[in-house]
Protein backbone atom coordinates (compact mmCIF):
# COMPACT_ATOMS: atom_id res chain seq x y z
CA UNK A 1 0.00 0.00 0.00
CA UNK A 2 1.29 3.44 -0.94
CA UNK A 3 2.27 5.49 2.08
CA UNK A 4 0.26 8.65 2.73
CA UNK A 5 2.13 11.98 2.63
CA UNK A 6 3.28 13.24 6.00
CA UNK A 7 1.46 15.96 7.91
CA UNK A 8 2.89 19.03 9.62
CA UNK A 9 2.16 17.38 12.98
CA UNK A 10 4.29 14.35 12.07
CA UNK A 11 7.22 16.54 10.98
CA UNK A 12 6.94 18.58 14.20
CA UNK A 13 6.91 15.41 16.34
CA UNK A 14 9.99 13.96 14.63
CA UNK A 15 11.98 17.16 15.03
CA UNK A 16 10.60 17.89 18.51
CA UNK A 17 9.45 21.38 17.54
CA UNK A 18 6.04 23.05 17.49
CA UNK A 19 3.57 22.79 14.61
CA UNK A 20 3.72 26.58 14.13
CA UNK A 21 7.52 26.38 13.79
CA UNK A 22 7.18 23.78 11.03
CA UNK A 23 4.52 25.84 9.29
CA UNK A 24 6.68 28.97 9.34
CA UNK A 25 9.75 27.05 8.19
CA UNK A 26 7.87 25.61 5.23
CA UNK A 27 6.76 29.12 4.30
CA UNK A 28 10.32 30.47 4.61
CA UNK A 29 9.35 32.83 7.44
CA UNK A 30 12.23 35.12 8.55
CA UNK A 31 11.58 34.38 12.24
CA UNK A 32 12.85 30.79 11.79
CA UNK A 33 16.59 30.18 11.89
CA UNK A 34 18.40 28.74 8.88
CA UNK A 35 19.31 25.47 10.62
CA UNK A 36 15.74 24.73 11.73
CA UNK A 37 14.38 25.81 8.37
CA UNK A 38 16.76 23.47 6.54
CA UNK A 39 15.92 20.52 8.83
CA UNK A 40 12.17 21.01 8.37
CA UNK A 41 12.34 21.39 4.61
CA UNK A 42 14.67 18.41 4.21
CA UNK A 43 12.48 16.11 6.32
CA UNK A 44 9.34 17.36 4.53
CA UNK A 45 10.90 16.37 1.21
CA UNK A 46 11.95 12.95 2.53
CA UNK A 47 8.45 12.27 3.83
CA UNK A 48 6.74 13.51 0.62
CA UNK A 49 4.96 16.25 2.52
CA UNK A 50 2.25 18.05 0.56
CA UNK A 51 0.31 21.08 1.81
CA UNK A 52 -3.29 20.33 2.75
CA UNK A 53 -5.03 22.40 0.11
CA UNK A 54 -8.41 22.02 1.77
CA UNK A 55 -7.04 23.44 5.02
CA UNK A 56 -5.32 26.28 3.18
CA UNK A 57 -8.51 27.09 1.28
CA UNK A 58 -10.51 27.06 4.51
CA UNK A 59 -8.03 29.44 6.15
CA UNK A 60 -7.96 31.80 3.15
CA UNK A 61 -11.68 31.57 2.53
CA UNK A 62 -11.00 30.59 -1.09
CA UNK A 63 -10.98 27.32 -3.02
CA UNK A 64 -8.82 28.65 -5.89
CA UNK A 65 -11.43 27.26 -8.27
CA UNK A 66 -13.54 29.05 -10.88
CA UNK A 67 -16.75 27.80 -12.44
CA UNK A 68 -17.31 28.14 -16.20
CA UNK A 69 -20.76 27.45 -17.64
CA UNK A 70 -21.03 27.31 -21.41
CA UNK A 71 -23.74 26.12 -23.82
CA UNK A 72 -21.72 23.52 -25.72
CA UNK A 73 -17.98 22.93 -26.04
CA UNK A 74 -18.71 21.03 -29.25
CA UNK A 75 -19.18 24.46 -30.83
CA UNK A 76 -15.86 25.93 -31.87
CA UNK A 77 -16.87 29.36 -30.57
CA UNK A 78 -17.13 28.09 -26.99
CA UNK A 79 -14.08 25.85 -27.16
CA UNK A 80 -12.08 28.97 -28.08
CA UNK A 81 -13.76 30.83 -25.21
CA UNK A 82 -12.77 28.20 -22.63
CA UNK A 83 -9.14 28.68 -23.65
CA UNK A 84 -9.42 32.35 -22.69
CA UNK A 85 -10.96 31.44 -19.33
CA UNK A 86 -8.35 28.80 -18.51
CA UNK A 87 -5.42 30.98 -19.55
CA UNK A 88 -6.44 33.75 -17.14
CA UNK A 89 -7.23 31.23 -14.40
CA UNK A 90 -3.82 29.56 -14.77
CA UNK A 91 -2.03 32.92 -14.47
CA UNK A 92 -3.82 33.40 -11.16
CA UNK A 93 -3.04 29.84 -9.95
CA UNK A 94 -6.67 28.79 -10.27
CA UNK A 95 -8.27 25.71 -11.76
CA UNK A 96 -11.53 25.74 -13.73
CA UNK A 97 -14.59 23.58 -13.10
CA UNK A 98 -16.45 23.37 -16.43
CA UNK A 99 -20.15 22.68 -16.97
CA UNK A 100 -22.09 22.51 -20.24
CA UNK A 101 -25.74 23.56 -20.22
CA UNK A 102 -26.37 22.17 -23.71
CA UNK A 103 -28.78 25.09 -24.07
CA UNK A 104 -31.07 23.63 -21.38
CA UNK A 105 -32.15 25.99 -18.59
CA UNK A 106 -32.85 23.12 -16.15
CA UNK A 107 -29.38 21.72 -16.70
CA UNK A 108 -27.90 25.20 -16.26
CA UNK A 109 -29.68 25.57 -12.90
CA UNK A 110 -28.30 22.21 -11.70
CA UNK A 111 -24.76 23.16 -12.73
CA UNK A 112 -25.00 26.46 -10.85
CA UNK A 113 -26.15 24.59 -7.73
CA UNK A 114 -23.32 22.06 -8.05
CA UNK A 115 -20.75 24.83 -8.38
CA UNK A 116 -22.21 26.56 -5.34
CA UNK A 117 -21.84 23.36 -3.32
CA UNK A 118 -18.22 23.06 -4.47
CA UNK A 119 -17.72 26.62 -3.19
CA UNK A 120 -16.17 27.99 -6.38
CA UNK A 121 -14.80 31.49 -5.88
CA UNK A 122 -16.58 32.89 -8.93
CA UNK A 123 -18.44 31.91 -12.09
CA UNK A 124 -18.10 33.02 -15.72
CA UNK A 125 -21.13 32.25 -17.90
CA UNK A 126 -22.51 32.28 -21.42
CA UNK A 127 -26.23 31.68 -21.06
CA UNK A 128 -28.27 28.81 -22.48
CA UNK A 129 -30.58 29.85 -25.32
CA UNK A 130 -33.64 28.99 -23.18
CA UNK A 131 -32.61 31.09 -20.16
CA UNK A 132 -35.16 33.81 -19.46
CA UNK A 133 -34.89 33.99 -15.66
CA UNK A 134 -31.64 34.66 -13.81
CA UNK A 135 -32.76 33.74 -10.30
CA UNK A 136 -30.29 30.83 -10.06
CA UNK A 137 -27.43 33.25 -10.62
CA UNK A 138 -28.90 35.75 -8.16
CA UNK A 139 -28.78 33.01 -5.50
CA UNK A 140 -24.97 32.95 -5.76
CA UNK A 141 -24.82 36.48 -4.33
CA UNK A 142 -25.98 35.09 -0.97
CA UNK A 143 -22.77 33.05 -0.89
CA UNK A 144 -20.54 35.93 -2.05
CA UNK A 145 -19.85 34.16 -5.35
CA UNK A 146 -19.52 36.79 -8.12
CA UNK A 147 -20.73 36.10 -11.66
CA UNK A 148 -19.63 37.63 -14.97
CA UNK A 149 -21.40 36.92 -18.26
CA UNK A 150 -20.03 37.01 -21.80
CA UNK A 151 -21.44 36.77 -25.34
CA UNK A 152 -24.89 35.46 -24.33
CA UNK A 153 -25.62 37.92 -21.58
CA UNK A 154 -28.72 38.66 -19.46
CA UNK A 155 -31.04 41.62 -19.79
CA UNK A 156 -30.02 42.82 -16.34
CA UNK A 157 -28.58 46.27 -15.73
CA UNK A 158 -26.84 45.10 -12.54
CA UNK A 159 -24.99 42.18 -14.16
CA UNK A 160 -21.34 42.36 -15.23
CA UNK A 161 -21.23 41.52 -18.93
CA UNK A 162 -18.81 41.35 -21.84
CA UNK A 163 -20.16 41.21 -25.38
CA UNK A 164 -19.63 42.44 -28.93
CA UNK A 165 -21.36 45.27 -30.75
CA UNK A 166 -23.34 43.17 -33.21
CA UNK A 167 -25.87 45.83 -34.18
CA UNK A 168 -23.18 47.88 -35.92
CA UNK A 169 -21.84 44.71 -37.53
CA UNK A 170 -25.26 43.93 -38.98
CA UNK A 171 -25.26 47.35 -40.61
CA UNK A 172 -21.82 46.50 -42.05
CA UNK A 173 -23.13 43.20 -43.42
CA UNK A 174 -25.97 45.00 -45.19
CA UNK A 175 -23.51 47.65 -46.48
CA UNK A 176 -21.27 44.95 -47.91
CA UNK A 177 -24.11 43.03 -49.57
CA UNK A 178 -25.56 46.21 -51.08
CA UNK A 179 -22.11 47.10 -52.41
CA UNK A 180 -22.16 43.73 -54.21
CA UNK A 181 -25.50 44.49 -55.83
CA UNK A 182 -27.96 42.87 -53.39
CA UNK A 183 -31.15 44.72 -52.57
CA UNK A 184 -33.42 41.83 -51.57
CA UNK A 185 -31.79 40.51 -48.39
CA UNK A 186 -33.22 37.84 -46.09
CA UNK A 187 -32.50 37.44 -42.38
CA UNK A 188 -32.52 34.31 -40.18
CA UNK A 189 -33.01 35.48 -36.61
CA UNK A 190 -31.99 33.56 -33.47
CA UNK A 191 -34.05 32.87 -30.30
CA UNK A 192 -35.70 35.88 -28.64
CA UNK A 193 -34.20 34.80 -25.30
CA UNK A 194 -30.73 35.66 -26.64
CA UNK A 195 -30.42 39.45 -26.41
CA UNK A 196 -27.96 39.64 -29.28
CA UNK A 197 -30.62 38.16 -31.60
CA UNK A 198 -32.51 41.44 -31.42
CA UNK A 199 -29.30 43.46 -31.74
CA UNK A 200 -28.48 41.66 -34.97
CA UNK A 201 -32.00 42.29 -36.28
CA UNK A 202 -31.93 45.98 -35.28
CA UNK A 203 -28.73 46.40 -37.26
CA UNK A 204 -30.31 44.67 -40.26
CA UNK A 205 -33.22 47.14 -40.25
CA UNK A 206 -30.84 50.07 -39.77
CA UNK A 207 -28.78 48.87 -42.72
CA UNK A 208 -31.85 48.62 -44.95
CA UNK A 209 -33.00 52.11 -43.94
CA UNK A 210 -29.51 53.48 -44.55
CA UNK A 211 -29.73 52.34 -48.17
CA UNK A 212 -33.42 53.28 -48.50
CA UNK A 213 -34.41 49.64 -48.97
CA UNK A 214 -37.93 48.61 -47.95
CA UNK A 215 -38.14 46.16 -45.06
CA UNK A 216 -40.27 43.11 -45.79
CA UNK A 217 -41.49 40.98 -42.85
CA UNK A 218 -41.57 37.87 -45.04
CA UNK A 219 -37.79 38.14 -45.42
CA UNK A 220 -37.24 37.75 -41.66
CA UNK A 221 -37.55 34.19 -40.31
CA UNK A 222 -36.49 32.60 -37.03
CA UNK A 223 -34.62 29.55 -35.76
CA UNK A 224 -34.07 28.14 -32.28
CA UNK A 225 -30.58 27.18 -33.57
CA UNK A 226 -31.55 23.53 -34.10
CA UNK A 227 -31.00 22.01 -37.54
CA UNK A 228 -34.73 21.32 -37.94
CA UNK A 229 -35.80 24.90 -37.20
CA UNK A 230 -33.05 26.34 -39.38
CA UNK A 231 -34.14 24.07 -42.23
CA UNK A 232 -37.71 25.30 -41.74
CA UNK A 233 -36.51 28.92 -41.76
CA UNK A 234 -34.50 28.70 -44.99
CA UNK A 235 -37.32 26.68 -46.58
CA UNK A 236 -39.67 29.62 -45.99
CA UNK A 237 -37.24 32.03 -47.65
CA UNK A 238 -36.66 29.79 -50.64
CA UNK A 239 -40.41 29.28 -51.06
CA UNK A 240 -41.07 33.01 -51.48
CA UNK A 241 -42.19 34.07 -54.95
CA UNK A 242 -39.58 36.82 -54.82
CA UNK A 243 -36.96 35.02 -52.77
CA UNK A 244 -33.88 36.82 -51.41
CA UNK A 245 -30.63 36.89 -53.36
CA UNK A 246 -28.65 36.99 -50.11
CA UNK A 247 -29.32 35.88 -46.53
CA UNK A 248 -27.82 37.03 -43.22
CA UNK A 249 -27.84 34.13 -40.74
CA UNK A 250 -27.58 34.14 -36.93
CA UNK A 251 -24.17 32.42 -36.94
CA UNK A 252 -21.91 30.21 -39.04
CA UNK A 253 -23.58 27.00 -37.81
CA UNK A 254 -26.97 28.28 -38.95
CA UNK A 255 -25.38 29.32 -42.24
CA UNK A 256 -23.95 25.81 -42.75
CA UNK A 257 -27.33 24.17 -42.12
CA UNK A 258 -29.03 26.66 -44.45
CA UNK A 259 -26.42 26.11 -47.16
CA UNK A 260 -26.79 22.34 -46.90
CA UNK A 261 -30.57 22.49 -47.25
CA UNK A 262 -30.42 25.00 -50.10
CA UNK A 263 -28.00 22.79 -52.00
CA UNK A 264 -30.31 19.80 -51.49
CA UNK A 265 -33.08 21.80 -53.20
CA UNK A 266 -30.94 22.37 -56.28
CA UNK A 267 -30.04 25.94 -55.34
CA UNK A 268 -26.52 26.95 -56.39
CA UNK A 269 -24.64 28.51 -53.50
CA UNK A 270 -22.86 31.80 -54.21
CA UNK A 271 -24.68 31.98 -57.54
CA UNK A 272 -28.43 31.66 -56.96
CA UNK A 273 -28.19 32.72 -53.32
CA UNK A 274 -25.44 34.08 -51.07
CA UNK A 275 -24.94 33.72 -47.32
CA UNK A 276 -23.19 35.89 -44.73
CA UNK A 277 -23.17 35.30 -40.97
CA UNK A 278 -21.59 35.84 -37.55
CA UNK A 279 -18.82 34.16 -35.48
CA UNK A 280 -16.17 33.74 -38.22
CA UNK A 281 -15.37 30.17 -37.16
CA UNK A 282 -11.99 28.89 -38.43
CA UNK A 283 -13.61 25.69 -39.73
CA UNK A 284 -15.36 27.62 -42.53
CA UNK A 285 -11.97 28.37 -44.12
CA UNK A 286 -11.79 24.69 -45.16
CA UNK A 287 -15.07 24.83 -47.06
CA UNK A 288 -15.44 25.23 -50.82
CA UNK A 289 -18.58 27.30 -50.31
CA UNK A 290 -18.28 29.11 -46.95
CA UNK A 291 -20.39 32.10 -45.92
CA UNK A 292 -19.06 34.94 -48.06
CA UNK A 293 -18.47 37.11 -45.00
CA UNK A 294 -18.75 36.60 -41.26
CA UNK A 295 -18.54 38.83 -38.21
CA UNK A 296 -15.61 38.07 -35.92
CA UNK A 297 -16.90 38.09 -32.33
CA UNK A 298 -13.58 37.34 -30.62
CA UNK A 299 -14.69 34.51 -28.28
CA UNK A 300 -11.23 34.15 -26.68
CA UNK A 301 -10.99 37.87 -25.93
CA UNK A 302 -14.58 38.07 -24.64
CA UNK A 303 -14.01 35.19 -22.24
CA UNK A 304 -10.58 36.51 -21.26
CA UNK A 305 -11.99 39.96 -20.39
CA UNK A 306 -14.89 38.40 -18.48
CA UNK A 307 -12.49 36.27 -16.42
CA UNK A 308 -10.25 39.27 -15.74
CA UNK A 309 -13.25 41.15 -14.36
CA UNK A 310 -14.25 38.10 -12.32
CA UNK A 311 -10.83 38.01 -10.65
CA UNK A 312 -11.11 41.69 -9.81
CA UNK A 313 -14.43 40.96 -8.11
CA UNK A 314 -12.95 37.98 -6.24
CA UNK A 315 -9.82 39.78 -5.09
CA UNK A 316 -11.40 43.12 -4.29
CA UNK A 317 -14.76 41.77 -3.12
CA UNK A 318 -16.36 44.31 -5.44
CA UNK A 319 -15.35 47.02 -7.88
CA UNK A 320 -15.56 50.79 -7.87
CA UNK A 321 -19.03 52.20 -8.39
CA UNK A 322 -17.87 53.84 -11.62
CA UNK A 323 -16.53 50.56 -13.03
CA UNK A 324 -18.58 49.82 -16.19
CA UNK A 325 -20.98 46.90 -15.82
CA UNK A 326 -21.17 46.42 -19.59
CA UNK A 327 -17.97 46.01 -21.58
CA UNK A 328 -18.66 46.14 -25.31
CA UNK A 329 -15.99 44.96 -27.73
CA UNK A 330 -16.07 46.05 -31.35
CA UNK A 331 -16.71 43.11 -33.66
CA UNK A 332 -15.12 42.94 -37.11
CA UNK A 333 -16.48 42.07 -40.54
CA UNK A 334 -14.29 39.45 -42.22
CA UNK A 335 -14.71 38.75 -45.93
CA UNK A 336 -14.06 35.08 -46.66
CA UNK A 337 -14.66 35.12 -50.40
CA UNK A 338 -14.97 38.06 -52.77
CA UNK A 339 -17.74 37.99 -55.36
CA UNK A 340 -16.55 37.84 -58.94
Amino acid sequence: MEKKPATIKEIAKRLNVSVSTVSRALHDHPSIGLRTKTQVQKLAEELNYEPNQAAISFKQGKTLTLGAILPNLGEEFFSMAINGIEDVATKNNYTVLIGQSHDDIEREIKIVDTMRKHRVDGVVVSLAKTTKSYEHFEQLKKYNIPVVFFDRVPDDAAAYCVSCNLENSSVELVDWLVSKGHKHIGFIKGPDSIILSQERLNGYYRGLAKHKLKSDKSLVVSTDLSKAKTTDAIHKLLALKNRPTAVITFNDYVALDAIKYSRSRGVKINKDIFFVSYANLPITSYMDEPPLASVEQFPYQQAEKATDILFQLIQNKGLREDFPKKLILESKLVVNMELK
